[in-house]
């Protein structure tokens, strides 16, 4: 009997979510993340954009923005497709070989 070695896989796509308290847009984009069917592809950070100056005057009018692997990806909303094809796209390039 051979015993299986469990490996973590880890997400291959970093999201960060800035978002504030009460906000409904992002608590939709956070469901249409949730129902894009690639939830093991990706990790969720929320980022409170109240607790920074910075993030607040950047991003008071335009929560929520979804930025993923360091570039903005969504603004305002994401369909769950849309967001699915790119984690998935994402994924495929970082299983190219580097030259």
């Amino acid at each position: 009997m051979f015993l299986e070695e469990k490996k973590e896989v880890e997400p291959r796509a970093q999201a960060v979510l800035y978002t504030r308290p009460g906000c409904d847009l992002c608590e939709e984009m956070k469901e249409a993340m949730r129902g894009s069917g690639c939830v093991g592809l990706y990790s969720l950070e929320e980022v409170d954009i109240e607790t920074e100056p910075e993030l607040f005057a950047r991003y008071q009018f335009e929560i929520p923005v979804l930025c993923i692997n360091g570039v903005e990806a969504f603004r305002h909303h994401l369909r769950p497709d849309e967001f699915k094809a790119y984690v998935i796209a994402l994924a495929a390039e970082s299983d190219q070989p580097s030259d």
